[in-house]
């Protein structure tokens, strides 16, 4: 049996997802404005005693219409990398039915909150350019992962004190909820690139390329997922705090690709046919206003101004790429990758 065959017998089986579940569910999503939250609970517990299978019952307060509503969620670290190096971990957020039923949360089971990583002065500023990232995948690719900002009043439990942190972290919807908008599936699974749908493939990795990121594997779904729609295969990425457009003081450079920081970019795809590539150049360079207003929607955000400037030029840079035939050709065309 193919792969098309495969999941196409996978869906039947499975059914397709309510369209009133997803309606539902968009309403947190849908309101692009900032959602305050309130969160209590210790760091050193949620790092240390959650797992896959192993969660903290906390109580999420949150305002919805200048009123202050409350349910209750499970959460546990999430993440490999963020999960070690990070004061405050991310988090992956479970929510029973019966607790969203009738909420701004009901249509969600499980969301991920991302969160600053270090204490450092720029911490906030960071968050702003991951979602920054993935506001800018809204533009490229039909296939993405919903986002929403939120204001955190975080609370945190140290023995017999707690302290207060005011921070800024972003939701991410679940993967199963962006298949069931496309009445399709997510999976893990280990497919080669060239299998995958070639347009969503060349629209993420000049994505990648776009935010200076090579912390990702779209075979391997490090950083990603996959999403069987339209009787084709498609990449879902999401984790982007260690690409140049974030320049996280935490991130790694992988010198084996011959850069030498993470604000270098290296184009990471698979060969395809130029003529692919030329098509989704010309759809980024038609957008190029709107990307800038992305970022320029959340300058007054900004904690530090230089943060702000350095998102710009990094864009800026990109762009100088993408208008120039030379540079494209030697920058992306003539990288993409055999093996």
């Amino acid at each position: 049996m193919n792969i098309q065959m495969f999941f196409s017998a996978l869906i039947l089986f499975c059914g397709v997802a309510s369209a009133q579940i997803v309606q539902k569910s968009d309403s947190l999503f849908n309101n692009q404005d900032i959602l305050k939250i309130k969160l209590s609970y210790s760091n050193a517990e949620m790092r240390m005693d959650t797992d896959d299978t192993t969660f903290i019952k906390v109580n999420l307060e949150y305002n919805n219409d200048n009123k202050w509503e409350s349910l209750n969620v499970n959460l546990r670290a999430r993440g490999n990398f963020r999960r070690s190096k990070c004061y405050f971990p991310p988090i992956k957020m479970r929510i029973k039915k019966s607790s969203a039923k009738g909420t701004l949360f009901e249509g969600n089971k499980n969301l991920k909150l991302v969160m600053p990583c270090l204490l450092r002065k720029e911490k906030n500023d960071n968050i702003l350019q991951e979602f920054i990232a993935y506001k800018f995948y809204e533009k490229i690719s039909p296939y993405y992962f919903k986002t929403r900002l939120v204001d955190i009043e975080f609370t945190e439990i140290k023995k017999k004190k707690t302290e207060v942190h005011k921070l800024i972290g972003f939701l991410i919807e679940d993967d199963k909820r962006v298949a069931d908008r496309f009445e399709g599936k997510s999976f893990e699974r280990y497919i080669h690139p060239k299998a995958m749908d070639d347009m969503t493939s060349v629209q993420n990795s000049i994505f990648q390329f776009m935010i200076g990121n090579t912390d990702f594997s779209v075979a391997y779904q490090h950083n990603g997922k996959l999403l069987y729609a339209n009787k084709k295969i498609h990449p879902l990425p999401y984790d982007f705090d260690l690409c140049g457009l974030v320049d996280a003081s935490y991130a790694i450079v992988n010198s084996t690709l011959g850069i030498s920081s993470v604000r270098d970019r290296k184009y990471r795809g698979f060969k395809r046919d130029e003529s692919l590539l030329e098509k989704v150049r010309d759809q980024i360079l038609s957008k190029k206003n709107e990307f800038y207003q992305i970022v320029d929607n959340q300058k007054s955000k900004f904690e530090i101004p230089s943060e702000f400037e350095s998102t710009n030029e990094f864009l800026t840079n990109f762009f100088d790429i993408m208008e120039d035939d030379k540079s494209f050709k030697k920058e992306v065309l003539q990288m993409m990758r055999t093996k």
